[in-house]
């Protein structure tokens, strides 16, 4: 992928100009959507959750790391069937066109977060100073977000339903991810199995960082680690597999 950079760059700039061509706000769009969310989820859940502590940060750092996945993975399904010219005629390694997607979506997510510092600072009284590993966190959270942006776009090439299943997916995932309500309430007996969703495990550490100022654990850095990795190399070896007709399915 190294020398072919500066075409990596010049897409991924392309992406975030179209992506806010043509509106008024431009980025403010892409902060103030996630903050009208937690708002609304704020008001209608304040009394449910009234007793738990930092309801409202927590809220809004879900719902950031919800939106990387969500925009991410939704986003990478049309990167190759929206870029016909550069499958048909022009050879360059098809993963690009996924990679500029998602380092897009990467450069928005973390404006997001980095606006969201100095609100968690004013509401807290304070900033943990384990938010200083949110990078690294946030890299590995990318590289998952890669592997299932590999699968569904090249999935998507041969099956246009896809873009539909996954939109309910990621509305069941949305609800089935500790975003509105803390993970204790979820029952003992269903945790082991709610803890196999990486996106708990994603959320849970954000959370630790940028809120608690706890380091995470050892066996949870494991589990996203191994989630990314399968992830990447499942998404690899089927997109490799899956690329060879792109240009006749096109």
């Amino acid at each position: 992928m190294w020398q072919y950079r500066e075409l990596i760059k010049n897409l991924t700039i392309t992406d975030l100009k179209n992506r806010y061509q043509n509106t008024s706000l431009g980025f403010i769009w892409s902060v103030l959507s996630p903050f009208l969310l937690a708002m609304v989820l704020f008001f209608v859940f304040r009394k449910v959750f009234a007793q738990e502590e930092n309801f409202a940060i927590n809220l809004l750092v879900g719902i950031m790391a919800w939106r990387f996945f969500a925009n991410g993975t939704t986003s990478s399904l049309s990167s190759i069937v929206g870029k016909p010219s550069l499958v048909t005629k022009v050879y360059i390694p098809r993963q690009i066109l996924v990679l500029s997607n998602l380092l897009s979506q990467l450069i928005s997510s973390l404006l997001e977060f980095l606006i969201l510092v100095p609100i968690i600072f004013v509401l807290l009284g304070n900033m943990p100073i384990t938010i200083l590993l949110f990078p690294v966190i946030h890299l590995l959270y990318f590289w998952l977000i890669l592997g299932a942006g590999l699968f569904l776009s090249a999935l998507y090439v041969y099956f246009r339903d896809v873009n539909q299943i996954w939109e309910i997916l990621v509305n069941i995932l949305f609800f089935c991810s500790p975003i509105i309500y803390p993970l204790h309430m979820v029952g003992d007996y269903m945790l082991p199995y709610y803890m196999l969703n990486p996106i708990t495990r994603v959320i849970v550490i954000y959370r630790d960082l940028m809120v608690n100022g706890n380091l995470p654990s050892f066996s949870s850095l494991i589990v996203v680690i191994g989630f990314g990795a399968v992830a990447f190399l499942a998404g690899s070896l089927i997109f490799n597999r899956l690329q060879r007709r792109f240009a006749e399915e096109i």
